[in-house]
């Protein structure tokens, strides 16, 4: 398969300084709307970048399920990501939606979301994603399958008699931007990016980028 004749030239939308709202969240939010309307597959999906120990960037694809000052998802904090988060809070995050020839790119430092905010959102999770929070040890090496389903079976029993709670090795953080880049495919590989930067004071500048 030659790979390299793979093309596709991209012609739907433009983006201009002068169309953008003037708060990158505002503008967000607006994408995030047509993405939906248009249906986009797994529209809040996302690549969570986290540094690993060996100064790797490492990358996996999460989904947003809040956002307020900024980016919320939820995880294990003894997971991968949540080791390198919790020695390298910073993260990149990158949403793509195809249908609209779309990216957005976020850069920013990351904190734990609150616990009370962290035990609303487990407590709205269907009761089998519940207890796999308590069964899966995310991103630890595990001998066969077999191993998971018995740890999913003691975790059912565990569950009939004990009040099932959010456990203490799981929840949200925020990535919290200080840099987001919104790009919309362009003809002959002449794309638009509008730069959103939040300067010293806090306010946000805009700038266009070459593509």
């Amino acid at each position: 398969m030659d790979i390299s004749s793979i093309r596709k030239d991209y012609t739907l939308k433009s983006l201009d300084i002068s169309d953008v709202n003037d708060s990158p969240f505002e503008q967000f939010h607006q994408w995030l709307r047509e993405a939906i309307s248009a249906e986009v597959l797994e529209v809040n999906a996302m690549t969570l970048s986290t540094l690993h120990a060996d100064g790797y960037p490492n990358g996996r694809v999460v989904l947003l399920k809040e956002l307020d000052y900024g980016f919320v998802f939820f995880s294990n904090y003894q997971s991968e990501k949540g080791q390198e988060l919790e020695n390298h809070p910073k993260a990149s995050l990158t949403f793509f939606w195809p249908e609209l020839e779309r990216q957005v790119r976020i850069m920013g430092t990351v904190e734990k979301i609150s616990e009370s905010q962290s035990d609303e959102y487990f407590l709205s999770r269907p009761r089998g994603s519940q207890i796999g929070a308590w069964a899966s040890p995310q991103s630890h090496k595990i001998n066969s399958r077999e191993v998971l389903e018995e740890r999913l079976k003691e975790m059912q029993l565990r569950f009939e008699e004990e009040k099932l709670v959010r456990p203490p090795h799981w929840g949200g953080y925020r990535v919290l931007p200080h840099k987001i880049e919104f790009w919309q495919g362009r003809p002959s590989r002449l794309h638009d990016r509008i730069l959103y930067e939040k300067n010293e004071a806090g306010a946000w500048t805009i700038s266009r980028l070459a593509p």
